[in-house]
């Protein structure tokens, strides 16, 4: 399947929120910030063609159809993370085929980047398996210099490395950081079946770091956890209900991994898939969608329903963080 891949590069003054490279439709729809469960499961248990088909008029109204961003993620610090998560191989917690390794030099990170964007990518991610960045110093150093690094090659950058405090998140702000990745993973209810180590007042208290510091927010989910569509629509209702709406929201398809307290989960149905996309671009008319993990367990055609449902970006690459990518050319 092949996408258009033209960008549109913004200059960025200091202490403005980032913007992605998607291009952005002449009209924009209001960004609502009240909205209710009620009203969000009326959408989301609506007839699916419709669905799709209102949600494919939104997108358009918003963002050029045309355009998908391409995003490469790397994993910069792999293993040995003292949270629970139960859906992750990179928890220490846990006996799975993921070995635990130290972060990595600088170069290396920079020659994958540089053949992210030899490929298409417009968008570097980098992730670290650790809870927060406390007693890290010299490595949060390191990644400040891999984000300048980056950032003066022309791409967008985005990290994703744990609970940060108002301070750390200004100095990525200084390095050139576009974005940063904290997923909420599922609504407030659902969550402590999922996680035990953090809470979600803390995911929530980091997002407001990062926006606060003038940092575009990058805060989505998972399905296939064991949550029901109410936990789903708590999710959409949570992040909708932010002060700003979070620049980019991704839906994970959970990838089981032996080893993992969920290894036996089913895969997630297609059909919830794309509910979850149409539903969160209605009510995220202005957020970039990004099919993120388990893209590349999906047909052609299944990819083609999610973009008509308002998906814009996706990951591609060798992997994400410990699971399958979808390759360059797919």
């Amino acid at each position: 399947m092949n996408f258009s891949a033209g960008f549109l590069r913004l200059s960025i003054p200091r202490f403005s929120r980032s913007l992605a490279t998607v291009t952005h439709a002449t009209r924009s729809s209001p960004q609502r910030h009240d909205w209710t469960r009620q009203e969000i499961q009326k959408i989301y248990d609506s007839p699916l063609l419709g669905l799709v088909f209102r949600a494919s008029s939104i997108h358009r109204q918003n963002h050029d159809p045309s355009k998908i961003q391409l995003c490469t993620l790397m994993n910069i610090k792999t293993g040995g993370c003292s949270e629970d998560c139960s859906y992750c191989s990179q928890s220490s917690r846990y006996s799975t085929p993921t070995q635990a390794s130290r972060l990595l030099d600088i170069e290396p990170v920079i020659e994958a980047a540089r053949k992210a964007k030899e490929n298409g990518s417009t968008r570097f991610c980098m992730g670290a398996a650790w809870r927060d960045l406390a007693g890290r110093k010299r490595g949060f150093e390191r990644i400040l210099q891999m984000v300048r690094e980056v950032r003066g090659m022309g791409m967008e950058v985005c990290t994703t490395l744990g609970m940060l405090s108002p301070e750390q998140a200004k100095q990525l702000k200084e390095a050139g950081l576009t974005a940063y990745n904290h997923n909420l993973d599922t609504s407030r209810e659902f969550y402590p079946q999922v996680i035990t180590t953090r809470s979600y007042d803390e995911r929530l208290d980091t997002i407001s770091a990062v926006r606060d510091a003038g940092i575009s927010v990058c805060s989505g989910g998972i399905l296939g956890l064991g949550e029901s569509d109410a936990d789903r629509i708590g999710l959409i209702q949570e992040v909708a209900n932010m002060p700003e709406h979070p620049e980019s929201f991704p839906v994970n398809a959970l990838v089981p991994i032996p080893g993992t307290p969920l290894e036996g989960n089913e895969r997630v149905a297609h059909h919830t898939l794309l509910r979850t996309i149409a539903t969160a671009r209605i009510v995220l008319p202005g957020t970039i969608i990004r099919l993120a993990a388990g893209r590349n367990t999906l047909t052609e055609s299944e990819q083609a329903m999610c973009f008509m449902a308002g998906a814009n970006a996706v990951f591609t690459g060798e992997q994400m963080l410990t699971t399958p990518c979808s390759p360059w050319t797919r």
